[in-house]
């Protein structure tokens, strides 16, 4: 497992929040990981500038979300700079023991598979591999079992999670390509935001790992100076996402006027984390 000090800056750089480790009682939990990571850029297209965590989780409090707007991503997370101009970000604190589930981490970082398939709930399961795989403990976690996280046709998906995928057009459309090489890329573009299920109102991530890196991200440790990408590995349940016109784009939509506790809800009954992937640059 890399270095603990190392992982609560990839905690950091993800969630915008100070994460510090405790023995004690902790704050943040896995799953309040994914609805942080999941949620911020939902809320961001919303045009909020905050997360409130309260009523069902009042230690977190409120969460910036001004973070987004920074352009360096290569700079340490302000929140570990320490000092008196330390950014007043949210202090979070982690019990590793509890937070971590080193039994199952896995090291993809030599591994390549080639034409081998993998499957998880019957769909194919796009492996890591060039990432290390920090395990998270969310085992007996949810009140419907594990099933979520087995390897059986009841289980779901595999999607990895990236720091800024939104519902932009260049996103979720069906070409990579600079809009300026597609004729009817605004034709298109305006085709997808009239759909409600992929106009931007909701939560997105990918099975594929090469994309999910292009929205990864990046900081620079101050345990061994060394530059890291970092993504979340989660589990999305079937019947609550959507496909995009990107096959490799799936929404889990959320309606309009849906309140900030349902919303939470929502994304636990529809994405859970298990994973923290790491990769050095």
């Amino acid at each position: 497992m890399p270095d603990h000090k190392l992982c609560l800056e990839a905690l950091s750089a993800l969630t915008g929040c100070n994460v510090e480790s405790t023995t004690g009682s902790f704050q943040l939990t896995p799953q309040d990981l994914v609805n942080i990571v999941a949620l911020r850029e939902f809320y961001k297209q919303e045009g909020l500038k905050q997360l409130d965590y309260q009523p069902d989780n009042p230690s977190l409090g409120t969460l910036s979300l001004q973070d987004l707007d920074e352009t360096d991503m290569y700079s340490s997370p302000p929140a570990l700079t320490g000092g008196a101009e330390a950014s007043p970000k949210t202090t979070v604190k982690i019990n590793p023991d509890e937070f971590f589930h080193s039994q199952y981490n896995y090291d993809f970082t030599k591994i390549k598979d080639g034409d081998k398939k993998f499957l998880r709930g019957n769909e194919q399961y796009v492996r890591p591999c060039g990432w290390n795989r920090v395990a998270l403990r969310v085992t007996n976690k949810y009140g419907d079992g594990d099933h979520w996280l087995g390897t059986g046709n009841d289980a779901w998906p595999v999607s990895y999670q990236g720091y800024n995928m939104d519902g932009s057009p260049g996103i979720i459309l069906a070409r990579d390509g600079n809009p300026d090489d597609e004729p009817n890329f605004l034709e298109a573009s305006a085709a997808a935001l009239v759909n409600e299920k992929t106009r931007g109102n909701g939560v997105y991530s990918t099975p594929e790992i090469k994309m999910a890196e292009k929205y990864c991200k990046t900081f620079k440790s101050k345990v061994d100076g060394k530059m890291y990408k970092v993504l979340l590995q989660n589990r999305i349940n079937p019947e609550r996402r959507e496909k995009c016109q990107r096959e490799n784009v799936w929404v889990v939509y959320i309606p309009e006027g849906t309140n900030n506790i349902q919303t939470r809800a929502i994304v636990q009954e529809s994405i859970r984390p298990y994973g923290l992937l790491l990769k050095q640059e």
